[in-house]
């Protein structure tokens, strides 16, 4: 029942219009019918008052009456009768003659027991009642006294009255369908045309719905028509329009930020590089002195170079970030992934001897078109984090798939999850599942954003799943 109703404005008013209108016309036709019935039952009435009991008094005392009893026909006063007049002498409650008026003459009635009961039952008060007489049809009776304490009943049939109300039924029928008929279509028609500037704001609002705000410069679409502001449509699209140009305000504003951010970041960066080589080179040299130095002088200068080349790594990583975010475009060669997952997992298990390494890989080699250095970088960062935030004895496996249009990496481990509130966020840039990792083994925090930049770079997606015991990172890209 809930998929048969409206679901648009248009289509609710229209049916609320028509659903008004069915009423009124139903009102109006039943008024109509009733009053008609109502009226031509009491002009009935005042006819059988008029004509009085003549008919039924001629009754009293008389013999049956045949068709071809003319003696009979001249004993009954059918005088001033309509034809179809009936009338019925009761005596003691007893039906003792019934008759009704022919063209042909007055022919005797012979009704059933049923209508003998309905016929005594009638209140004997000058008032006119509806009877069904199953011996002829609906009659509209009077009943009155005789002179010899008889009950004497005349009436006339309802046939003439239940003709006249069936026919304005019909008549009200296919006027009143007709009306709706016509009123649903116009009413439709009237409907849209009014809906027309709402109509106009819902495609706006649906082209706005569609477009990545996320990031990003955003040209969003033209304003919607405005109507007339003293109506409801028109301050609804009023409305609409002033919070586009607030949305679009704000949107430019972080854009600009945006653009800002990343150009000091890629500034920055490149800037960094230089110094932290220096600082680097200057400690490794210091190392070299032939000379005895202090222990203490020794060891800062060993974390001097350490913390210097992370930095360097930091640094690279940061203007990789920037470069992505400015939308420079990769190199679009064709990648065997398969060599590139096994030498990332030659890698792996070198530098993670700790760990249990395996690897799935289908029979052919899987081939996409990207920047094969920066694809190596995404499968060293997974391998790598799944390495440094998992403990000795992890089980870590690495699947490549393909069906024929898209490669499916899957970087999969039995570790101890990654935590929940951390998941929705672990892949933007400085989150780290672990922060009380020291930070000579946990990294910056960059490691997945810029796997998610080069994928998506690549026009790929990567998901993670994550509980306790079981942790996947799944890479798609289109072979294309």
């Amino acid at each position: 029942m809930r998929s048969l109703r409206p679901h648009t404005l248009r289509a609710r008013l229209t049916l609320g219009l028509l659903v008004l209108l069915t009423v009124s016309c139903a009102a109006v036709g039943l008024a109509a019918v009733v009053e008609l019935n109502g009226f031509l039952t009491s002009r009935l009435d005042e006819q059988l008052t008029e004509t009085g009991n003549r008919f039924a008094v001629s009754l009293e005392h008389k013999g049956d009456l045949k068709k071809d009893d003319h003696d009979g026909d001249e004993r009954a006063d059918t005088r001033r009768q309509a034809t179809g007049t009936f009338g019925a002498r009761l005596m003691d409650g007893t039906v003792t003659n019934a008759a009704v008026v022919r063209p042909s003459g007055t022919l005797n009635v012979d009704l059933t027991a049923a209508d003998r009961e309905r016929l005594a039952d009638v209140p004997v008060d000058g008032r006119g009642h509806s009877v069904g007489l199953s011996a002829l049809d609906d009659y509209r009776v009077i009943a009155t006294r005789g002179l010899d304490g008889d009950v004497l009943i005349t009436g006339m049939p309802l046939e003439p009255v239940e003709a006249a109300v069936h026919r304005l039924e019909l008549v009200a029928g296919i006027v009143f369908g007709a009306a709706l008929t016509a009123a649903g279509v116009a009413g439709a028609l009237w409907v849209r045309w009014s809906l027309r500037p709402l109509s106009r704001v819902a495609a706006t609002a649906t082209r706005v719905s569609e477009l990545p705000l996320a990031s990003g410069e955003v040209a969003l679409p033209p304003r919607a028509p405005e109507s007339d502001p003293r109506g409801e449509v028109g301050r609804v699209a009023g409305a609409f329009n002033r919070m586009l140009g607030h949305v679009e305000d704000a949107l430019t504003k972080r854009h600009a930020s945006e653009e800002r951010l990343r150009s000091f970041a890629a500034d920055a960066s490149h800037e960094l590089r230089t110094p932290v080589a220096s600082v680097r080179g200057h400690a490794e040299l210091a190392l070299l002195h032939p000379g005895p130095l202090p222990p203490e002088i020794t060891r800062a200068l060993q974390r001097i170079a350490a913390e210097s080349t992370r930095m360097g790594a930091m640094v690279d990583d940061l203007l990789l970030l920037a470069r992505l975010d400015a939308g420079r475009p990769l190199e679009r060669a064709p990648v065997d992934l398969t060599r590139l997952v096994l030498d990332a997992l030659t890698d792996a298990r070198a530098t993670g001897s700790g760990h249990r390494w395996e690897l799935d890989l289908p029979e052919d080699p899987v081939t996409v078109t990207g920047d094969g250095h920066r694809l190596q970088q995404v499968l060293a960062n997974l391998l790598s984090n799944a390495r440094l935030h998992t403990p000795a004895g992890t089980k870590v496996t690495v699947t490549l798939e393909t069906d024929g249009t898209t490669a499916t990496l899957k970087v999969h481990d039995d570790g101890p999850g990654i935590p929940e509130d951390i998941q929705p966020g672990v892949f933007e840039r400085f989150t780290r599942a672990d922060r009380s990792t020291k930070a000579e083994t946990g990294g910056a925090g960059l490691g997945l954003s810029i796997v998610a930049a080069v994928v998506e770079a690549h026009g790929g997606s990567v998901t993670l799943e994550s509980e306790p015991g079981s942790t996947t990172f799944t890479v798609r890209i289109g072979k294309a």
